[in-house]
């Protein structure tokens, strides 16, 4: 038999709405795309396509974030490939893209690429540039290959399994890195999609600042005189990651507001050495 996409439709917003989804409709309307495929808007659901529905349908009220259910995210330019193994993409890390791309650059290295979205985009955005994207999972970075692959620049970006910069070689125009920056104790009240989401990608498991510490203290040797520092930040950090970063002889210390006036990226400029 067949089943009523609009009653469908709105079945699967009230069961989303219940179960606390911050946007039910828009999550509903994705799970009914997902199940129709190319088929034309309203066309009538049959069983199969209905029990699908229900099926994703209570995933969702798991609270399971929606771009795992549909397998990827929209971030800058592209559509992402998302698994339980890398960060969600979110708009606010656009922001550390526009900074990036405020100045020029040929290299640029990705500490913690995860699904690679900041890298590709800027690869993307800079049609002659080269990258390296670093992360401490190797499931993390199959993820990123692919996306490399979607956005068409895998012959312009290396991937190397490191512990920050454990294993990297070489010099850059630019480092970028999205970091855990989540406090341990801050944990266990965020929304429960995180839970979905790997545990080291989000949480130093202490203040929130390791990752800041170590990566201002050993940029400035992987970095060309000149070279930038970009990091993405929680919206209370920006006081602490300045003073790490003049701490490790960066000049210009900015900190870059996202869409929404929060503090979000930190930037800082390694300067050419001087004769004395």
């Amino acid at each position: 038999m067949s089943h009523d996409p609009e009653q469908a439709l709105r079945d699967a917003r009230r069961q989303l709405e219940v179960a606390g989804s911050p946007s039910p409709a828009r999550d509903a309307s994705a799970l009914m795309d997902l199940v129709q495929g190319d088929a034309p808007p309203w066309t009538p659901l049959t069983d199969d396509q209905m029990t699908h529905l229900n099926r994703l349908i209570q995933r969702r009220a798991r609270r399971e974030p929606i771009s795992h259910i549909i397998g990827k995210r929209a971030f800058w330019m592209h559509e992402f490939e998302v698994t339980p193994d890398v960060l969600d993409p979110r708009p606010d890390t656009e922001t550390l893209v526009e900074a990036a791309l405020a100045q020029p650059f040929g290299t640029v290295l990705d500490l913690g690429t995860g699904s690679g979205c900041i890298l590709l985009s800027l690869l993307h955005e800079r049609p002659t540039a080269r990258g390296i994207g670093t992360d401490i999972s190797e499931a993390a970075l199959a993820v990123a290959r692919r996306n490399a692959d979607r956005v068409g620049v895998a012959d312009r970006v290396d991937w190397v399994v490191s512990d920050w910069f454990s294993a990297v070689t070489g010099t850059f125009d630019i480092i970028v890195s999205n970091p855990p920056y989540i406090a341990k104790a801050e944990m266990p009240d965020l929304a429960p999609e995180l839970g979905f989401e790997p545990r080291g990608a989000l949480t130093d498991e202490a203040d929130g600042l390791t990752a800041y510490r170590t990566i201002a203290s050993g940029a400035a040797d992987y970095l060309v005189p000149g070279g930038r520092l970009l990091v993405e930040i929680g919206p209370t950090q920006g006081a602490a990651v300045m003073a790490l970063f003049t701490a490790a002889g960066f000049a210009d210390v900015t900190i870059h507001p996202d869409l929404d006036g929060r503090d979000r990226v930190v930037s800082g400029v390694i300067l050419p050495q001087t004769d004395p």
